[in-house]
């Protein structure tokens, strides 16, 4: 449910855009970031740094493109977001002598430092990545394909990334019984 939750906003946008195109997609998207805070505040949950951070994103790009009806800004959204979680990621790691992703998965389990940090870095590189490839598919392609890129593209990409690092560190995990 956390997950469908999460990619919300990105499925609703895509049926939002094959009914009735990028502006009513990006309103959708804005609105929709906007309902899953309410549904969190009203439920007294903790509203994450990531969704306030996606929603700060989504207000200015989808407002720009919908203010100067440019779909320009709407396929930087993603790029912004991907770049500004690698941002974290290595600012954390270099700056803070924070590992996010320990602090993320760290209660869930037990790795040496090495992992961690490798797995830090190669989120970080993804993240610089993902951002690139949506540029080059948002402004090489038809907005259409983007749109389908955004979800279909995207989702996969970092599932099978996830799962190639799961078997990575399943190596890096100590022995049960040991």
């Amino acid at each position: 449910m956390k997950l469908l939750f999460d990619f919300l906003p990105i499925i609703l946008f895509f049926v939002a855009f094959k009914f009735g195109g990028i502006y009513v997609a990006t309103t959708v998207a804005i609105a929709t970031t906007f309902g899953q805070i309410g549904w969190l505040r009203l439920r007294g949950r903790r509203i994450e740094p990531m969704l306030w951070v996606s929603l700060v994103v989504i207000v200015i790009f989808g407002g720009a493109t919908l203010a100067l009806h440019d779909e320009t800004f709407i396929k930087w959204k993603p790029t912004v977001l991907y770049w500004l979680f690698a941002v974290a990621l290595v600012g954390g790691q270099l700056f803070w002598r924070r590992n996010l992703v320990r602090s993320l998965l760290g209660s869930q389990m037990e790795l040496p430092e090495r992992a961690w940090t490798r797995l830090n870095w190669s989120w970080a590189v993804y993240f610089l990545i993902m951002g690139m490839a949506n540029l080059w598919v948002a402004f090489h392609y038809p907005t259409a394909t983007w749109v389908d890129f955004k979800l279909f593209g995207s989702l996969a990409l970092t599932v099978v990334f996830a799962i190639v690092q799961s078997l990575l560190i399943a190596r890096e995990l100590p022995a049960q019984g040991s």
